[in-house]
């Protein structure tokens, strides 16, 4: 008889030392798994240089307005390729059975579950704050104010908390880690290259400006750049929010029931 059979269940308190006890360890696995931390850290670098030194010039006629233009929505970018690594450890401690032995102690159920969507909000705000060093650095500057900032990182951390639910969904149903990185960035690629992230909406064909200015990361690319060097903040927030609200209350669902069932099989 495990734990949980014999009804002991931990209280509020420990069931959060416990996530974060969980958070910590998927953060310190980076140290065995450094590609993640290069897909956290390089990548996105390597992204926006490349973009900048190869289209400013083409696109925006100057590489430092291409800056302004392009920082905010690699941001974004970033954020929504790296929610991939969230159903990547999920499928790999289930598959390896680290669930298992966790459903054998006195932990709260959705603990586990809970500290790797925290370790990844963690990662997700060192990137942002490493894209906004990097772009200092090349001459990028904040129009708005520190409210600005801090508004821009608690929306994306918002988007990308909801937008992990499809990377948790994608981690419980798949049938090895690498499945998940497959199916992920093929999905993935579309979403974020079909949106105004690189180039403005007003250079595309009028049937392809309907379809990037309803996709989410083109909503959030425009809240971010609002928040960061001025624009419209209210509406593409607001729109933000509701596609978080949207994304979450379909896929957290999903996610919990796959989970289940899993466990039950």
């Amino acid at each position: 008889m495990n734990a949980h059979e014999s009804g002991a269940r931990p209280g509020p308190i420990d069931a959060l030392r416990q996530t974060l006890t969980l958070a910590w360890r998927a953060i310190v696995q980076l140290r065995h798994n450094p590609w993640e931390l290069g897909d956290y850290s390089i990548q996105p670098v390597l992204f926006l240089l490349l973009f900048l030194l190869v289209f400013g010039g083409a696109i925006a006629g100057s590489m430092d307005d291409y800056l302004a233009f392009i920082l905010p929505g690699v941001i974004v970018m970033n954020m929504v390729f790296v929610t991939v690594y969230i159903g990547h450890g999920l499928n790999t401690d289930l598959t390896k059975g680290f669930f298992d032995r966790l459903r054998a102690l006195p932990v709260a159920r959705w603990a586990p579950l809970a500290g790797r969507i925290t370790a990844d909000l963690v990662k997700q705000a060192w990137s942002i704050v490493l894209l906004l060093g990097v772009g200092y650095a090349l001459g990028f500057r904040v129009e708005t104010s520190i409210f600005g900032v801090l508004g821009m990182f608690a929306l994306l951390l918002i988007f990308a908390l909801s937008f992990s639910w499809i990377s948790v969904l994608i981690g419980v149903v798949a049938r090895d880690p690498e499945h998940v990185q497959l199916f992920g960035f093929t999905a993935l690629f579309p979403v974020t290259f079909v949106s105004n992230v690189f180039v403005p909406v007003e250079t595309m064909p009028p049937w392809l400006q309907t379809i990037v200015s309803l996709n989410p990361v083109s909503v959030l690319t425009d809240a971010a750049r609002g928040l960061l060097i001025g624009g419209p903040v209210a509406g593409p927030a607001l729109l933000s929010l509701a596609w978080s609200a949207a994304l979450t209350a379909v896929f957290a669902p999903l996610s919990l029931w796959a989970l289940r069932r899993r466990f039950n099989q």
